[in-house]
């Protein structure tokens, strides 16, 4: 062998463990060599820096070691499509797929998983039949591919695993995992169950994973754990991701001390320390114990965090409403240390800013969206920007987000309807629903939920007996625990108090707080003491620490003049050391949150915000306006009606509003958030203030949007 030859050799092998250890640097030196001629130039080498540089994620190099390539030929054509691919960029490695004479296997699988990735169904689609059009051979890559690329369509899926079986391609253990994981997706978890029964002996480990994961998203967590322990007895090798589908079981259980006991074996094991796992560990401890702190130990433990983990920690905070702002801050980090946010990323951003009810965070998160080039799944970030301008009472802008959406899903539609039934328009969320059966969109239990509350909101009690009746006749669709609570609402708020007891009692299950206390609330409303105590003390067994059954069974014995079960009922409050949430209200004026609590002295202009409220409840006494003493329970104290008038009028909600129109211009609108129902005479008061001020005052509490304009709110005072 030649000094040449040799140089070569060791040459080749060095450049192949660069691209296997994604070792730049020395990468880097050898191509330089290979520029000096040190040894001769090929187009071998040169596609073999190409595949470095992808590797590496340095497009702009791969680039450049392409266009000195000496007749480039299908591999390097390949290996440059996949780097502007990994980095998202679509139409440029279009182009270059153009330019390939004779575009081999390899070509169309790297551009379809591409588009797959990207969720870019058309050009999927279209290459793909380009593909049978002329009778290009295609293996188990091409049709995972196509399959990952299905989204919805349940009925081309079909096609397609017709298709396979037809062309014998079924028998690839690739495409029958990417059938499995689909019909999980999307629901059809029998179907998913007979393809990994069909594969047999020729299950993999991503068959086991994939079924793994079905089992958990579809709430059977514990023929999830029986499949991993069989899975164990086995032999077969446990992974990264097997370990994430197991943690994903016990979140799915809400399983913590079984979640416990396998984080101990992780950390034996040093899987704790892998991104993905970490990922499962987040998942688990942020869904069934509500502790961040504990998300973020596991966080800190991973030396390499990637996007995911990210993701994860972001969606943990997000998903506790308190903890909204430490989402933005962990989305803030995530982008400082050099990630590059993706769909799910802007998700779980944009729903800490509609928790917060920031419009103007909000804005600023749409305006980044914009900007960047998110790499796949666009409608899921337009459908969680349409949720944030209708929760921070920005329904117009919302629709016209919904009007320009290239296409809308089911979660669309829902977005919609819930922002009409939370802003108290009925009659708009029913036609988008019956737009959504008219264009054979399957409504989900979500979806019902949206509708049953806008029918509640709006009084439509016949419309919503039937829509409930239609989701099993129909649909298919057993109610649930939060529909059956939205008909007790309905009929509750009707005056039909007889029968939503009456269903209360003959539901399928336990009817948990939730029934009780959509009764308990309308007896509230029509102030039926007899049902009241009856639905208060069912409240109270399921949850007694909860204050609100309390607070208002008090108010109505107040307001019937029964001070003797008054004082009882909070004696027994007391007793059991429940305390009653403090109401606390917040605007956002020039970017900056102003909280206010009740009786609050604390902001720098409550003397301006008191002589406000002074002035303008004397204008709207004139017009109308009397304090609504009975909600209250302040008789007890031994107040004068002066005091109880004051009490009521630094109610927060009425601070933030006094605040909020006397920091901005004539015309101007104010919203404003509350933690809990807005309190009736509050809601009163407001109406006027509209009508003298001639503003359009917008207040979100826990349940709805009231909107006050020239004397009248959205609701119709049916709340």
């Amino acid at each position: 062998m030649n000094q040449i030859s040799w140089n070569l050799h060791n040459f080749r092998h060095l450049l192949k463990h660069c691209i296997a250890e994604r070792d730049f640097l020395t990468g880097k030196s050898l191509h330089a060599l290979y520029i000096k001629s040190v040894v001769p130039s090929s187009t071998y080498l040169s596609n073999h820096f190409i595949l470095l540089y992808s590797k590496c994620r340095r497009l702009l190099a791969a680039r450049w070691a392409f266009d000195r390539t000496p007749n480039p030929n299908v591999f390097s054509f390949n290996a440059i499509i996949a780097a502007y691919a990994k980095e998202s960029q679509m139409k440029v490695a279009h182009q270059l797929f153009d330019r390939i004479p004779v575009p081999d296997l390899v070509s169309y699988n790297t551009m379809l998983s591409a588009f797959a990735d990207r969720g870019e169904i058309g050009p999927a689609f279209s290459l793909f039949s380009g593909m049978r059009e002329m009778g290009l051979d295609m293996d188990g890559f091409t049709l995972s591919a196509v399959v990952t690329a299905c989204g919805e369509d349940v009925s081309f899926m079909r096609q397609l695993h017709s298709f396979a079986v037809s062309s014998g391609l079924d028998s690839y253990v690739s495409p029958s995992n990417a059938l499995l994981t689909y019909y999980s997706k999307n629901g059809y978890l029998n179907e998913a169950k007979r393809m990994f029964n069909e594969l047999g002996e020729a299950r993999d480990e991503v068959s086991w994973n994939s079924m793994i994961v079905a089992y958990g998203q579809h709430r059977e967590g514990l023929r999830a754990l029986e499949l991993f322990q069989e899975m164990i007895r086995k032999g077969l090798d446990v992974d990264m991701y097997t370990l994430a589908s197991v943690l994903t079981a016990f979140t799915c259980l809400s399983d913590l001390v079984g979640g416990l006991q396998f984080h101990a074996k992780l950390v034996k094991t040093g899987f704790h320390q892998n991104s993905h796992v970490g990922s499962g560990l987040i998942d688990l401890y942020s869904k069934c114990k509500g502790a961040m702190s504990d998300c973020a130990k596991v966080f800190q433990e991973i030396e390499e965090p990637d996007l995911v983990l990210w993701n994860t920690m972001i969606s943990g905070y997000s998903q506790n409403e308190e903890l909204s702002e430490e989402a933005l801050d962990c989305f803030r980090s995530m982008r400082r240390v050099g990630y590059r946010p993706d769909d799910c990323s802007f998700v779980c951003a944009v729903s800490a800013c509609s928790n917060l009810s920031s419009p103007s965070q909000g804005k600023q998160m749409h305006g980044l969206v914009i900007k960047s080039e998110i790499p796949s799944n666009w409608i899921s970030v337009d459908n969680a920007l349409v949720a944030m301008y209708s929760k921070c009472g920005n329904l117009g802008d919302a629709r016209r987000l919904f009007d320009r959406m290239p296409e809308h899903n089911t979660v669309s539609l829902n977005s919609m309807i819930a922002g009409y039934a939370q802003h108290g328009l009925g009659e708009e969320s029913l036609t988008l629903f019956q737009m959504m059966l008219d264009n054979d969109i399957p409504p989900t239990s979500i979806t019902f939920i949206s509708v049953l509350s806008a029918c509640a909101h709006t009084g439509k009690v016949h419309e919503g007996q039937t829509y409930f009746n239609m989701m099993k006749e129909k649909f298919g669709l057993e109610p649930e625990a939060e529909h059956y609570s939205c008909m007790i609402d309905l009929l509750g708020r009707a005056g039909k108090i007889s029968e939503a007891e009456k269903l209360i009692e003959t539901m399928p299950f336990n009817p948990g707080s939730i029934g009780w206390a959509s009764l308990l609330g309308a007896c509230r409303k029509h102030g039926n003491m007899e049902i009241a105590v009856k639905a208060a003390y069912q409240f109270l067994r399921h949850e007694p620490a909860n204050a609100a059954p309390y607070v208002i069974l008090s108010n109505m014995y107040a307001s019937a003049g029964r001070l003797e079960d008054m004082v009882a009922i909070r004696k027994l409050m007391r007793d059991r050391g429940v305390k009653k949430k403090p109401g606390c209200s917040w605007i956002e004026l020039n970017r900056r949150t102003h909280v206010f609590v009740a009786e609050d002295s604390s902001h720098p202009m409550i003397k301006e915000i008191h002589d406000y409220l002074d002035e303008m409840l004397l204008k709207i006494r004139k017009v109308g306006y009397v304090p609504d003493f009975n909600r209250f329970s302040l008789k007890e104290d031994g107040m004068e009606e002066k005091g109880m008038e004051i009490r009521l009028s630094h109610h927060s909600e009425k601070l933030a509003v006094a605040f909020g129109l006397i920091s901005t211009k004539d015309g101007e609108p104010i919203l404003v958030v509350k933690n809990l129902r807005i309190c009736g005479d509050c809601h009163n008061a407001f109406k006027h203030i509209s009508k003298i001020t001639k503003r359009e005052i917008t207040v979100r509490d826990t349940r709805r949007f009231h909107c006050f304009k020239e004397g009248q709110c959205s609701c119709e005072d049916y709340w």
